[in-house]
Parts: structure tokens; C-alpha cells; sequence
């Protein structure tokens, strides 16, 4: 015998199918994924997510530094673009090199609330304003001997840009030459570089204390003042940033940033880059680590070994501000000084 449906239940089955229709519907058209969104209701870090960057191999001088003549030559070259990162306030306004763009360190390349680097959201539209590509050839220089363009080549290089120099000699080598300044910003067309990311150019706190602790290899290079480094001071002269304890981090060997210039700003040949740090064991057979009060000075030497002379390096930013200040890591303090000690 065949089963009966009465009118009423079928009636209430077709309201109940065309109910989970709707809901259905419903949920597909919530669940959409962005990408099938229009682009313009999408923020730009969204369109472009961070990527993995490619590995970042030895590029050697030729390709990590360029000279004033070089420099000077490419000034109109499309593909190049000029990015100037002085300490000092005002320096780029009163005359930069034409057609550089300023960056500034402490806001530019840093996030100021968090103490870390600048977001990468962040960084991709400051350098996409400046009209810089991901082909682009990017020359950083600025004024005390690169300080801290080496640490916006590093940033550039940690965020995924593949050609990245320094000025060789930095801006005093070029006012020095009296070669041509400029006053008047530029205003480049947009870039379209998207970030993708490197993760083996920096370390943190829990990296280094690895390594002191002995489980891994790597070499620790402070490049810091023999007063800095022994603990006879806490910082140099006039720098307000400060850790409570003096000296170093245990194991580290002392080779000051400077030791990589000539007396006129320019890098050491080659020949003479790997003996500096030979005689103190660095040889590019370990990989290394360097560090200084903030991350600045100890950016320049990473750009030395890792840039020019193709060795594997990190840099530790947090440095000695971060370590010396940090509840139960050991320090080594020659000196023997001691915070507040009269």
C-alpha cells in the first residue's frame, strides 16, 4: 500500500525547503572570500600580503656599494632611486641629492609604540610613495658614515627588496666633492613594490641566549667602543638610550664599526674587510650575530659581512639597550661598574 502525505504536511515541507534555501544563500554570500570582493573596498596590505622573500645571497662590492661618480652618473636613470637617512634633523631639507626622497629613522623605520620595526603594511606604502618598485635599484646614504642608511638597507632587505647599496663615503663625500644639491623634495610617480618578507636577517633576545647557553654555533660580534664594550661606560656621550648594566654579552668579541672605514668614510677593499675580522676569528665558517646599544652602528657591520663579503649574518636590533636592561641573562662587565654606583 503506498503511503498518503496530507496536504497540510506537504505544505509545510515546501516552506521548510525554500527557509533552507534562503539560509544557504545566505551564508555563501557572507562567506565570500575578499579576493572576490572588489579591489577598491579592499585595504592595499590585503591585496598584497606578505610573502616569503627569496633567499638573499652574497652580492659582493660592486653590487653592494656604489661610489659618488656611480651615483652621479644615474641621477636621471628611472630605475634608480635615491633614499637619504640623516640623524641629524633638518640636514636633508637644507640641500640633499637630487632626487632622493627622506626617510626618518626613528619614525619611519621603526614602530614607535611597539619598540620593533616598521609593520610591513607600513613600509610598503612609505616605498611605494617613494616611488620605489620591487626592480627598483635602491641607494640609501646619509650623514655619520651610513649609520643608519645601513639600517634602512636592512629593512629594505629584510622586507624583500633584492638591490640594495650604500653611497660609498655617504653624504660627507659628496658635499666634500661639491657636488650638486637639491632642495626642493621630489614627487615620483608611485612604486608598486610589495613586501615579501626575510626571516633569517634578524634575531631576538631568545636567539642570542641560545647561543650563550651554548645550544647553537654562532660567532657574537660587538660593535660598540672598547669603553662600551669592557663596561667602563654605559653609553657614549650624549646618547640618551641606556641599559642599567654595563659591558657585554658573554662570548662576544669586539671589533667597533668604525675599524671598517677609511679615514674619509669609504669601506676597506675586500682584502683588507676579511682580515679586520679574521684576526678576531670571523672568517664566515660560523654564522654570525652582531649587536650594539640599539641596532644602528651594529646594522653598518652587518651590511660589511653579510653585503660585501657574502657571510651569513644576523642582526640582533634589540642589542644592548634590550639585553643589558633584561630580568636574569648574564652579561660579562670587565670594568666591574655598576648602575647608580657613587
Amino acid at each position: 500500500m503506498k503511503s498518503m502525505v496530507s496536504p497540510h504536511r506537504l505544505g509545510a515541507l515546501a516552506v521548510l525547503i525554500i527557509t533552507a534555501a534562503l539560509v544557504l544563500a545566505g551564508c555563501s554570500a557572507a562567506q565570500q572570500p575578499a579576493a572576490q570582493q572588489p579591489a577598491a573596498q579592499q585595504p592595499a596590505a590585503q591585496q598584497q600580503p606578505a610573502a616569503s622573500g627569496p633567499t638573499l645571497g652574497a652580492r659582493g662590492f660592486d653590487k653592494a656599494v656604489v661610489s659618488t661618480e656611480w651615483l652621479a652618473e644615474n641621477l636621471n636613470n628611472p630605475n634608480v632611486r635615491i633614499v637619504e637617512v640623516s640623524v641629524v634633523p633638518g640636514l636633508y631639507e637644507k640641500g640633499h641629492i637630487p632626487g632622493a626622497v627622506n626617510f626618518v629613522w626613528h619614525t619611519d623605520f621603526v614602530d614607535t609604540v611597539s619598540r620593533d620595526i616598521v609593520s610591513p603594511e607600513r613600509f610598503q606604502e612609505l616605498v611605494r610613495a617613494a616611488g620605489i618598485s620591487n626592480d627598483s635599484t635602491v641607494v640609501l646614504y646619509g650623514d655619520n658614515n651610513n649609520w643608519f642608511a645601513a639600517w634602512g638597507a636592512w629593512v629594505f632587505l629584510q622586507y624583500g627588496a633584492n638591490d640594495v647599496r650604500l653611497l660609498d663615503g655617504s653624504r660627507a663625500k659628496w658635499e666634500a666633492e661639491s657636488r650638486e644639491l637639491a632642495i626642493v623634495p621630489p614627487t615620483p610617480a608611485a612604486g608598486t613594490f610589495t613586501v615579501a618578507q626575510r626571516g633569517n636577517l634578524r634575531v631576538k633576545l631568545p636567539d642570542v641566549l641560545q647561543v650563550v647557553e651554548g645550544q647553537q654555533t654562532k660567532d657574537l660580534i660587538d660593535i660598540r667602543s672598547p669603553d662600551e664594550f669592557s663596561g667602563k661606560i654605559f653609553a657614549p656621550e650624549g646618547f640618551p638610550e641606556l641599559a642599567i648594566r654595563a659591558g657585554h654579552i658573554p662570548g662576544a668579541v669586539n671589533i667597533p664599526w668604525k675599524q671598517a672605514l677609511n679615514e674619509d668614510g669609504t669601506f676597506k677593499s675586500v682584502d683588507e674587510l676579511r682580515a679586520l675580522y679574521a684576526e678576531k676569528g670571523i672568517d664566515g665558517s660560523t654564522p654570525v650575530i652582531t649587536y650594539c646599544r640599539i641596532g644602528e652602528r651594529a646594522s653598518h657591520t652587518w651590511f660589511v659581512l653579510s653585503q660585501i663579503l657574502g657571510y651569513d649574518v644576523a642582526l640582533y636590533d634589540g642589542s644592548w639597550t634590550e639585553w643589558g636592561n633584561t630580568v636574569g641573562v648574564p652579561i660579562a662587565n670587565p670594568s666591574g661598574t655598576v648602575w647608580g654606583e657613587r
